[in-house]
């Protein structure tokens, strides 16, 4: 017999974690736990208001499919029964989990991806001052980090990187505007990036003005992350993006996300694999696309005061998964 619960948590972060659309002070979680024959299986989600998600909307959604749940509905039964989002991402995450138990495999098994034994990935330097940018950034390179990823807004662009570049002239930078640029004036930021070394950047658009990247000449590549979800949005992403950022709490869970970096790669983007503000369980089911990414951003737990117990082991700038 299977039963389920769904709860939600609250996750203090260690600092305000400020991107273009605000600042945040925890990281508010539902979880959905799955109980069959003595097993214990665990998925997590991140309502995100910007996609209309709240923890009300996530946890009602849950109670719609419930009884499905409880009648033993399979990952591949469970797609149309939620739309892709963070209600199916977290119960997609907790019936991989089951099925690994019960078959006493490990995810990467269970997907058929080759495991790896360490994860490099991006820092994030959060929104500030200059001078706070700069020495975040600075800190987070002695730290070991590698690849740092900036937040901007539409505010003190040249200031931030300019102080950002010359505290780390070494380090790769890639930015990420959170839909806060207007088409106006996006050529001539995408040449100051470019030249001040950045290699990527990220949704510098509202979702909805996509159409403004047709055709459009840039010096760097340009990554859709609020423009992507599923499959079903990449042929409007042709031609105007040259990669997507893959995350659980968008696709809806691994089962989607898998299908969606197939096709994409299959359709000339690269990948990024993402995450909300989460804990490790949230980045545990998303591994599995770690291989395939070109740029892996799953720092959301080192933003946390303390992460779930018996998480994974981050050390700044990589996941160690040889630690247990």
């Amino acid at each position: 017999m299977r039963t389920v619960r769904f709860y939600p948590e609250a996750w203090p972060l260690h600092s305000a974690f400020v991107i273009s659309r605000g600042s945040r002070t925890e990281a508010k979680v539902i979880v959905v736990e799955i109980e069959e024959n003595d097993i214990h299986a665990f998925g997590e989600c991140t309502p995100y208001p910007h996609y209309g998600e709240s923890e009300s909307s996530v946890m009602a959604q849950l109670a719609l499919v419930a009884n499905a749940i409880e009648n033993g509905v399979s990952r591949e039964a469970l797609q149309p029964l939620l739309p892709a989002g963070a209600a199916r991402n977290a119960v997609d995450s907790a019936l991989w989990q089951l099925e690994c138990l019960q078959h006493q495999q490990s995810l990467w098994q269970r997907s058929q991806i080759t495991a790896v034994e360490t994860v490099a990935m991006a820092q994030t330097v959060s929104i500030g001052t200059p001078e706070a940018m700069a020495c975040s950034a600075k800190a987070l390179v002695q730290l070991g980090a590698h690849l740092l990823k900036v937040k901007l807004d539409e505010h003190l662009i040249a200031e931030r990187l300019v102080a950002i570049r010359s505290a780390v002239p070494e380090v790769t930078l890639i930015v990420d505007a959170n839909e806060a640029w207007q088409p106006e004036g996006l050529a001539a930021r995408c040449q100051l990036l470019a030249d001040l070394g950045v290699v990527m950047l990220e949704q510098p658009l509202p979702a909805g003005e996509d159409s403004s990247l047709q055709n459009f000449i840039h010096p760097l590549p340009l990554c859709a992350d609020e423009s992507c979800h599923t499959r079903a949005d990449l042929a409007g992403l042709v031609g105007r993006y040259d990669m997507v950022n893959i995350k659980l709490d968008k696709s809806g869970g691994l089962t989607e996300a898998l299908l969606l970096a197939e096709q994409a790669k299959s359709m000339g983007f690269a990948i990024m694999l993402g995450c909300m503000l989460c804990t490790s369980r949230a980045i545990r089911a998303a591994l599995p696309l770690a291989p395939g990414a070109r740029f892996i951003d799953l720092d959301g737990p080192t933003w946390l005061a303390n992460d779930v117990e018996g998480g994974l082991h981050f050390s700044t700038g990589t996941i160690d998964l040889r630690v247990r």
